[in-house]
């Protein structure tokens, strides 16, 4: 008997976990009732089977190990049940677990152990050795009675039957408001085995009693019911308008919580009180909707018509986690219901929103401005359910409607680091998804693929997908290949709520659990409100043409608060005036703020500050003079750092690599002589900055040691795992933070995670480095909708820095550019015009300009670079074509005493050598940017050309040094004029400099502006 128990439990598992094949879970019942036991361990082995089974086993779509996803689970609740109270399981489960020789159960948990080889070995011979065909009779069924074996089958199909809901139960949820069904999950396929006839029960058994087993909450403080109460109960939790899908979570506990949230009876249940707020939330949301599309017809404004319980389920996530401690929630959204959540959610005046539809109230600064269903915001208010202070930040974001994922990530990481919330007990962040984009945007997977990383891990992000449905104009049957479009979170085992967005109740329900699920598991959790979207993609588009089906249902479609407000007055929660008197109110309240809206009301782009500085908006407001920054360091500093930067650790306390102690020896042998390298340089502005209090981050892929092993931040010991050094941090006990971190194979979400974390707090230096300069081309939509415009479109400035390895050592073209004319492409600097010369030309360059494009030379150059990032009075984005070859050239060092004070950044580099002693006889000026200028310099000296080839480099390509190229035309009136670089003539800076230089020349008057020539440098 006991080995039929054991063969049936495995068995019963594997059939369940391969959740596409109807056929295995029945011949299941077949096989478990025709079982026979093994008989004499030495002479025969027989299992009775039948043909059925093999032949439904090969032909199943998906084949799952005995070992995986939910069987796994299930077994070990059964046996962590039996450890609690053997009395608690069936008896056919004591049994087996007495007399079996597993010690453990088996499961993919941390901890878990597997179950015993030769177990596993035995129940695999035993299998192999099954007849495939007929029954091969065994005198020992003699021994077996006809009811303990109907007893044992009918237990374990109880044991499938409810297993079968908790897996598959979405698949019968009525989640469409529209009915439509296909558009929700675009496979369509049936969940036969959600019927009890599947398990082979009758009619006869509904008024049956059975035990219940302790893997479900259906019984409340009941422990038996009849199978008639058990399937209403599994209906009222699965197939109703909830659809859960937790049974892929490889965890008893947190699958056990989630079961417990929808499974006991009146769980869902809400309070009076809470009711009425729902409805009063309700009233809100959607008279907003209203109000706007009579008072602007015509204006696009992505409304959330179809959607209007996005509101109060926001507010319940809010007040949910604001109980729990929380006090700030960073958010992430596109356009759709934007100005909804604006005015509903953080509380912006509304006569704020309505400045913006009127073309006569002009932003009050500089800027060209977005469209309103686009902008961010601030604010902190009292949240009056918790009656807790809480800060809600709106980021604003691009039409790329994912893009805005890391950014919130990293915004909101940003923030814990700054407040020391180590894990996530005060920050958290909340986005919002349409149906299509969540599917369809890769940006989505990649972000999901941060958060459980150390130096990425925000503790948790509520979704919320806004699941109109359609993709603009396109059918999901169209759109993407998986069921559902919340399949993605799948693969962090994310829990994931579908919820029909008609069913305001279950709506709250589902957001307070899964408000409790963040706070009590750190993790990410989906919910998919499944809606509609009344309009089209906006407001003037007519949908009919591409979606006649869906819209001739939408157009019968009753409105979400007028259902839910006639269902609450019937059952007498609230009566008519109330509900008339709160319509009328919130009616004043918009009607108010538009009379306000038309007074005069000041409408500054400041106002729509997702992360607004203080001081930081000050500095231009006056005259000038601006200073130019002073970005040297003392001697003290200098040989602080140096000295912990070669330091070698002690080999008996942490052992390094053998080759790493050489490098460590080299770079002490050049400090002892006052010169530094590629990597002193930067270790010397890191190390600086951090001495100063200036938190630095360093993002990307290998950065820890630098592709090019360059850098070497990170030690890591040779003899203990995951034990690591990093010197930097060891500088002094009053030093800043220093986060250096390898990242995941990412571009687009990772330079997204630091923007965002790079918007928090402007005293500090963030940096992503991407592998090779091209890697930035898979971040493209983050530099152009993030980085180049983010200042004209949001008034946000972001300081960040991207490091972009670049030069053409032998990689082939595509892989040895970073692409620098591209970035001189989105700098926002007039070619055709010479700013005025003055004492702080240079700095009303950069303050002008909408991003800083840099290709320095020197390794004292790149320090002082870094540490201006800091010391400017803004922030605008740097991007630093960072050297490859030159990190080991002999020619490229620089000395200490350059790094001194009294030293800063320069823009370009002049000739010096003996051609600026006689600039009459100079034949040819070549200016030049980064590496090249070394390998002309060796060419010129090869040819003893010092004195009549001068040369110039461009440190800082953008914003153009136009006072300092002056000055060297006029220096060298009689010479040509050449631009020289490695990169085709199209590409490179060439064509960004010519135009410039050009300029230059006819502001002189001087006949070389159509000869300014271009010099291809070839190895």
């Amino acid at each position: 008997m006991t080995k039929i128990l054991r063969i049936g439990s495995y068995l019963l598992g594997k059939s369940i976990n391969n959740t596409n094949s109807k056929a295995l879970s029945r011949s299941l019942v077949t096989f478990n009732s025709k079982l026979i036991p093994e008989l004499n361990k030495v002479a025969q082995r027989r299992v009775i089977t039948t043909s059925s089974y093999l032949k439904h086993e090969q032909n199943t779509e998906r084949s799952a190990g005995f070992l995986n996803g939910s069987s796994a689970v299930y077994i070990e609740e059964i046996y962590q049940s039996w450890l609690n109270n053997p009395d608690s399981v069936h008896k056919s489960w004591d049994i087996f677990f007495r007399t079996n020789s597993i010690q453990t159960p088996p499961t993919l948990g941390q901890g878990g152990q597997q179950v015993a080889a030769s177990d596993l070995n035995k129940l695999l011979e035993l299998l192999k050795q099954a007849s495939p065909t007929g029954l091969m009779v065994n005198k020992a069924k003699a021994s077996i009675s006809s009811s303990e074996e109907q007893q044992v089958e009918d237990h374990l199909n109880l044991y499938a039957l409810i297993r079968s809901y908790q897996i598959r139960g979405h698949k019968k949820a009525k989640l469409d408001p529209l009915g439509l069904k296909s558009s929700i999950d675009v496979t369509n396929e049936a969940a036969d085995d959600l019927d009890a006839a599947f398990y082979n029960f009758t009619e006869s058994d509904l008024d049956r009693v059975f035990k219940l087993p302790h893997t479900t909450f259906i019984g409340g403080n009941e422990q038996r019911l009849t199978l008639r109460e058990i399937l209403k109960r599994l209906n009222d939790a699965y197939c109703k308008t909830v659809g859960l899908e937790y049974m892929h979570i490889n965890s008893y506990e947190k699958c056990n919580w989630i079961r417990q949230q929808f499974e006991s009876p009146g769980s869902g249940n809400l309070s009076p009180e809470e009711k009425k707020r729902t409805l009063k939330r309700l009233i809100r949301a959607t008279r907003f909707e209203e109000y706007l599309a009579k008072t602007w017809a015509s204006e696009k404004r992505f409304g959330v018509e179809g959607c209007e319980v996005l509101i109060p389920a926001m507010k319940m996530i809010i007040d949910t986690v604001s109980s729990h401690g929380v006090d700030t929630v960073i958010m992430g959204m596109p356009h759709r219901g934007r100005l909804n959540v604006l005015a509903n959610i953080t509380r912006k005046p509304l006569e704020e929103i309505f400045c913006e539809f009127d073309s006569k109230l002009s932003p009050s600064e500089e800027g060209s401005g977005d469209v309103k269903y686009h902008l961010g915001t601030m604010n902190e208010r009292i949240n009056r359910a918790t009656n807790s202070m809480i800060k809600l930040v709106v980021v604003a974001n691009p039409s790329h409607l994912e893009a805005v994922n890391p950014v919130v990530q990293g915004k909101a990481k940003s923030e814990q680091f700054y407040r020391d919330d180590k894990n996530g007990d005060k920050v958290m962040s909340m986005i919002l998804h349409g149906d299509a984009a969540f599917a369809g945007q890769g940006v989505v997977f990649e972000t999901f693929h941060l958060s459980d990383l150390p130096a990425y891990t925000t503790h948790g992000t509520v979704h919320i997908v806004v699941n109109n449905q359609i993709g603009f104009t396109t059918d999901p049957r169209s759109s993407r290949s998986s069921p559902y479009c919340t399949d993605v979170a799948r693969v962090v085992n994310a829990p994931i709520f579908h919820v029909n967005a008609d069913d305001p109740e279950a709506v709250m329900h589902v957001c307070k659990v899964a408000a409790e699920w963040r706070t009590k598991f750190k993790k990410d959790v989906v919910i998919d409100l499944v809606c509609y979207r009344k309009m089209g993609h906006n407001e003037v588009d007519e949908p009919m043409f591409t979606n006649p089906f869906m819209y001739k249902a939408i157009k019968k479609q009753i409105q979400v608060l007028k259902k839910y407000s006639e269902k609450l007055i019937g059952e007498n929660t609230v009566a008519q005036e109330w509900y008339d008197a709160e319509i009328k109110k919130y009616d004043a309240i918009l009607e108010d703020a538009y009379e306000k809206s038309k007074n005069g009301v000041e409408n500054k782009k400041k106002a729509w500050l997702d992360s607004p500085w203080k001081k930081f908006f000050e500095f231009f407001k006056g005259t000038g003079p601006y200073p130019y920054p002073d970005t040297g360091v003392s001697e003290d500093v200098i040989k602080i750092v140096g000295d912990k930067f070669s330091e070698i650790p002690d080999n008996k306390v942490f052992p390094i690599h053998p080759v790493l102690k050489n490098t460590l020896k080299k770079r002490a042998n050049m400090l002892a002589h006052r010169e530094a390298d590629w990597a002193i340089g930067e270790a010397m502005a890191f190390g600086s900055l951090l001495l100063e209090g200036t938190h630095i981050r360093l993002s990307g892929q290998d950065v820890e040691r630098g592709t090019f092993s360059h850098r070497h931040h990170v030690l890591h010991n040779q003899e203990k795992d995951l034990e690591t050094y990093n010197p930097l941090n060891h500088l002094s006990l009053n030093q800043a933070n220093y986060t250096v971190c390898n990242s995941s194979l990412s571009e687009y979400a990772v330079m997204g995670f630091e923007l965002g974390y790079s918007l928090t707090n402007p005293n500090s230096l963030v940096i992503w480095e991407g592998q090779f300069g091209d890697f930035a081309n898979g971040a493209q939509i983050m530099i152009d909708q993030f980085l180049a415009s983010g200042e004209a479109k949001w008034f946000r400035q972001s300081g960040l820095v991207l490091l972009l390895p670049h030069g053409f050592e032998g990689m082939g073209p595509e892989h040895s550019s970073a692409r620098l004319e591209r970035f001189l492409e989105l700098c926002s600097e007039d070619s055709d015009t010479i700013p005025e010369d003055g004492e702080s030309t240079a700095m009303r360059q950069l303050q002008d300009i909408n991003m800083i494009v840099a290709n320095p030379t020197t390794p004292a150059n790149f320090m002082h670079l870094m540490r201006r990032q800091v010391k400017l009075p803004f922030r605008k984005p740097l991007i630093v074509m960072s050297p490859k070859a030159l990190l080991r050239h002999p020619a490229c060092k620089s000395s200490l005493d350059e790094m001194l004070p009294g030293n800063s950044f320069v823009r370009a580099y002049t000739e010096t050598g003996p051609a600026s002693q006689n600039p009459e006889e100079v034949k040819k000026v070549i200016f030049c940017s980064g590496k090249v200028y070394y390998d002309l310099k060796e060419q010129r000296e090869k040819r003893n050309l010092n004195d009549q080839v001068a040369i110039v480099r461009i440190e800082q390509v953008a914003p153009f040094p136009f006072d300092i190229v002056k000055d060297e035309l006029s220096k060298y009136k009689n010479a040509k004029i050449c631009w020289s670089q490695e990169e085709h003539k199209n590409a490179g800076a060439y064509n960004y400099a010519k135009s410039r230089i050009q300029t230059v020349l006819k502001d002189l008057n001087d006949e070389r502006i159509n000869d300014v020539r271009y010099i291809v440098f070839s190895h």
